[in-house]
């Protein structure tokens, strides 16, 4: 697996809760969304507090900084970069000033027309101070004609184009938006006199509140002393949720569209072992997406699940640079086989997905250094051909794996003695909702939108021909 996950959102409206303390501990629950910046602003009725840094939640936030984040309501969020580098500068929630008000503005997702639309406001006197589509949608919203924040937003939505799950904070109101594909997820809960908003549904869990429904694609949820409203913003003929929420993104615990992640995980691993079953001793899963495709992989197949492979989950997330002599050791600093377990055996190794191929062949390379006989891996996802505009860091076009090998050819180049992606058909199935209304284009290059493809396909276009698969 080599990309980075959406961001992570929160927000909460609760007169009489310590609001920024339950945002720090739902940001915690929300980390896998995002671990390069974190930030949390709260709003007292006059003034917007902010504090964010780069880094895990638990090393930008303080005892300090959390008792000067006042006020009755709060948003967070984990970042990991799409549009916009890995500077503080562009750390989140953004606040933003305008005539009409001062906002702070938190983003899941990814704008494929931020930069037509950053010159045009640039061009109307807009200032920016951060290369994030983040602040393109923040400056679209305060400059959008219309007498309320709901005017403004439903005015931007009909300008951007893209992904954008967002918690808006104004001086006395928390305000949810979907974009009207329903990309990224966003779900709203709470108990008495205390509402939240989350990107997972993980998050409620974790500070003690209730799911009560998601935020519907094209929604804005204005919450605030008055109560909860609805509006719709902005409408599409289709959704597109993002497929890979289920097979990498959320959390298994996590509820999304009706499906408990941890059911659709099971049955992704048992359509594997019905697609692509193999002889072998011991079935292993790459913690920790694919733990549990794996188990049901096993139980499917009637091979035993053991955890042959073992992650360390803090290698990557911190700013201590290795020296040569340990960065050369590579895919051993985040993963360790148990050489006693796997010597002499036949693995199947089930892993969540292949992007650009840097560390499965390293992965394989690992576990027959620690003996195993013979290795078969399994992919709980389809060949990724096709790049992602809607919020995920994967690679472009030319970078990926399958978009210039054959599945014989990707075995070859990883080391595998034998290699099974589950079948789109499969996928959907153990998803459980129409294809129709699934984000599956890196996967079939079919885009719920246009978006610009032109410099992959010359990319592609200097590669050999026999390099490379029809799509």
């Amino acid at each position: 697996m080599s990309w980075h996950e959406s961001c992570g959102i929160f927000g909460i409206f609760a007169p009489e809760e310590d609001v920024a303390r339950l945002t720090f501990f739902a940001l915690f629950a929300l980390q896998h969304r995002g671990q390069e910046s974190s930030g949390i602003a709260t709003a007292d009725g006059d003034n917007i507090w902010l504090h964010t840094g780069m880094g895990l939640v638990s090393h930008v936030f303080d005892e300090e900084c959390l008792s000067r984040l006042t006020g009755t309501i709060a948003i967070g969020h984990n970042r990991y970069s799409t549009t916009g580098s890995r500077q503080m500068m562009n750390a989140q929630p953004i606040v933003v000033e305008s005539a009409a008000g001062k906002i702070a503005l938190g983003h899941n997702g990814n704008i494929v027309n931020a930069q037509p639309l950053r010159q045009e406001l640039s061009e109307q006197g807009c200032t920016f101070f951060t290369s994030t589509d983040s602040e393109v949608i923040a400056k679209l919203i305060v400059t959008s004609p219309g007498r309320t924040w709901v005017d403004r937003i439903s005015h931007a939505m009909h300008r951007l184009e893209g992904a954008y799950s967002l918690v808006i904070l104004t001086h006395d109101s928390l305000i949810g938006v979907r974009d009207p594909l329903g990309v990224r997820p966003l779900c709203l809960g709470g108990t008495d006199g205390c509402r939240v908003l989350a990107s997972e549904t993980c998050a409620l869990d974790h500070v003690g509140m209730e799911f009560d429904r998601e935020v519907a694609p094209g929604e804005i949820v204005v919450i605030d002393a008055n109560g909860i409203q609805s509006f719709l913003g902005a409408q599409m003929d289709r959704h597109a949720l993002c497929v890979f929420e289920y097979i990498y993104f959320a959390r298994p615990d996590s509820t999304i569209a009706g499906r408990l992640l941890y059911w659709a995980r099971e049955a992704m691993g048992e359509r594997l072992a019905q697609e692509y079953p193999v002889s072998a001793d011991i079935v292993i899963g790459v913690p920790d997406s694919a733990t549990v495709a794996a188990v049901s992989y096993a139980r499917e197949s009637g091979v035993p699940f053991v955890e042959g492979l073992l992650k360390n989950r803090y290698v990557g997330r911190t700013f201590i640079e290795p020296d040569q002599r340990i960065r050369q050791l590579g895919v051993g600093l985040k993963f360790n086989p148990l050489r006693e377990i796997i010597g002499g055996k036949r693995l199947i190794v089930v892993d969540d997905s292949i992007v650009r191929g840097t560390t499965t062949p390293h992965i394989i390379s690992l576990l027959r250094k620690a003996g195993a006989k013979e290795v078969h891996m399994r992919v709980c996802a389809p060949p990724i051909r096709f790049p992602c505009f809607f919020g995920v860091d994967m690679a472009t076009r030319w970078e990926l794996l399958a978009a210039r090998k054959t599945v014989p050819q990707i075995q070859e180049f990883i080391g595998a003695d034998s290699l099974g992606y589950l079948s789109l058909e499969g996928l959907v199935e153990a998803v459980g909702l129409p294809p129709d209304s699934l984000c599956l284009a890196c996967l079939t290059g079919d885009y719920p939108i246009p978006v610009q493809l032109e410099m992959d396909k010359l990319a592609l276009e200097a590669l050999p021909r026999e390099s490379m698969r029809p799509w």
